[in-house]
């Protein structure tokens, strides 16, 4: 009996201790590459949300459709400890972003850069510098990201 309870107990602690890596994905299960967007637009909405807080931007196209770009951003934790208040970033701010878009939802992305388009050198983030297979994003100097 005690045995059975032991091999009960390790496989439902191996079980909590593994759930989390399942739970997290990994960016090329959800974006794409070889999908970049570097655009403009106007910020509908801001979600300080985890694990990934959310920005909410309206682009409109050529033909004046308007397309809302759901880019993901990392946790609002790392966010305020880069500076950002929920000032920062607002409904009505004009932005240069890039970013890479969904795999599926093609409006759904992941963001890289995004300044006010007032102050396009000036990122407010930058979650890498570009690649040698992304060069268009613009790089943050140090101590820029706030």
């Amino acid at each position: 009996m005690r045995t059975k309870l032991g091999i009960l107990l390790s496989g439902v602690g191996l079980f909590c201790l593994t759930l989390p890596l399942v739970a997290h994905h990994g960016f090329d299960t959800e974006y794409d590459r070889d999908k970049p967007v570097s655009t403009t637009g106007v910020v509908s909405k801001v979600e300080w949300t985890n694990p990934h807080m959310r920005v909410y931007i309206d682009v409109t196209d050529k033909d004046g459709k308007v397309i809302t770009y759901n880019m993901e951003l990392t946790s609002p934790n790392t966010i305020r400890r880069r500076g950002w208040t929920m000032n920062t970033l607002l409904p009505g701010d004009k932005v240069v972003f890039g970013g890479y878009l969904g795999r599926v939802v093609e409006s759904r992305g992941a963001l890289q850069t995004i300044a006010k388009a007032a102050t396009p050198t000036e990122l407010l983030f930058s979650q890498e510098g570009p690649s040698a297979d992304n060069p268009g994003f613009p790089t943050a100097r140090p101590g820029t990201p706030r």
